[in-house]
């Protein structure tokens, strides 16, 4: 598969959003899960697989934690490469399907639960742990509602995506092993996700 028939591909699964046009680091991001998830294929490597590893690195962020919020915070991302990678797989092998589109979705749920537990580990309010955590899903919940009840597209890229989630998860763990701030990473992640959830509550209602 060659890399514009695979950008063709990845955005008729992503609401129509063409990676080919889109910023320097999405493009290249797009493009080096590209070339990683070609290889994986040509091993034979399915995309359940990668899937897996994803989830399990997820689940062992939070007690890696309690070792290491740095050990941690690789694993973090460790998991969102494997995350950009199980769908390029399944894109290049041609083994796009429901099931393994549900499985990462659930997956990806299971994965933001256990990182914002390591936080809650680390010292973090677990007030705040529940509230960024309901917002995420609240963000992936009204988009998936609005694409049942009509919208076409994803709506909108927000400043509230997983990319989002997995950087605060990843560079919020680092501080914590040097400052004594362990409601930072968190309230960042809530108030990116409220951010999100006024451009995607914007953008539902004009697509519907």
């Amino acid at each position: 598969m060659t890399w514009d028939d695979y950008a063709t591909a990845w955005s008729g699964l992503h609401g129509g959003f063409d990676p080919r046009r889109a910023s320097p680091i999405v493009r290249g991001w797009v493009r080096t899960a590209y070339r990683i998830g070609s290889w994986l294929s040509g091993h034979r490597v399915s995309p359940m697989t990668v899937t897996t590893f994803g989830l399990l690195l997820c689940l062992a962020v939070p007690f890696a934690a309690l070792a290491s919020p740095l050990l941690a915070a690789l694993l973090v991302l460790l998991a969102a490469v494997a995350d950009g990678l199980d769908g390029a797989v399944a894109v290049v092998s041609g083994r796009v399907t429901k099931t393994g589109f549900v499985y990462d979705s659930v997956a990806d749920r299971l994965g933001e639960a256990s990182w914002l537990a390591a936080f809650w580990l680390l010292g973090a309010p677990g007030w705040l742990v529940v509230v960024a955590g309901a917002a995420s899903w609240l963000h992936e919940y009204l988009r998936a509602r609005a694409t049942a009840a009509g919208m076409s597209e994803i709506g909108a890229v927000t400043v509230a995506e997983r990319p989002t989630r997995a950087l605060v998860a990843g560079l919020g763990l680092v501080p914590l092993a040097v400052l004594d701030l362990p409601w930072l990473p968190p309230a960042l992640w809530a108030a990116l996700q409220f951010a999100g959830l006024v451009q995607l509550s914007a953008a539902v209602r004009r697509a519907l």
